[in-house]
């Protein structure tokens, strides 16, 4: 039997952890002060939806569709991205919490994250290619053989970026947080 298709509705301040999220392909949909902390996103489809001022934390989306899908005002905290289905993968991210989340092996070209704390994110491996980091906390964030190339760190802050684990050809950074990419030679900049 095939998952239901929601189109078009909004759901506001239900608590998904303790009812179940209904299995289905949900479209063109916004969800509004939901809570969904450790819950069970496994195996659905989001696309063109919203969430806005919602918990995520936690939650297991293992093989979940997420096409176009806005977070605004979110705690994603602890997910793990690369679990998701890759297929179309394409999200974006604004004034969320994104701590101890992982984006390990994910192609992320052209992705916004605006005013998000990304304390401890794992970006291992990841292809941020045109990748916009704008007001962004990156403290302890992992960068390992990421893809850098023509991303806008300008404006981000609390980074630790190896120029020679990474590929930042063509990639932005101010004078202010240039200190992130020589972190390593433990030099002194005044």
């Amino acid at each position: 039997m095939n998952p239901p298709f929601i189109a078009d509705k909004e759901f506001k301040g239900i608590n998904y952890t303790k009812n179940r999220f209904s299995k289905g392909e949900y479209e063109n949909c916004i969800f509004e002060s939901c809570d969904f902390s450790n819950g069970y996103l496994d195996n659905q489809n989001f696309m063109e939806c919203e969430f806005i001022d919602c918990n995520l934390s936690n939650a297991n989306i293992a093989q979940t569709t997420f096409k176009e899908v806005t977070f605004s005002y979110c705690k994603l905290i602890g997910l793990k991205f690369e679990d998701c289905n890759t297929f179309l993968l394409s999200f974006s991210f604004t004034n969320c919490a994104l701590n101890l989340s992982s984006f390990y092996q994910l192609k992320l070209k052209n992705i916004q994250f605006v005013d998000c704390k990304m304390i401890e994110v794992d970006f291992t491996e990841t292809d941020l290619t045109r990748a916009l980091f704008n007001e962004c906390d990156l403290e302890k964030a992992i960068f390992q053989r990421s893809i850098l190339e023509n991303a806008d760190l300008k404006t981000s802050y609390n980074f630790t970026i190896d120029p020679e684990k990474n590929r930042l050809i063509k990639a932005k950074f101010s004078k202010e947080n240039i200190r992130g990419l020589l972190e390593k030679y433990n030099i002194d900049i005044t």
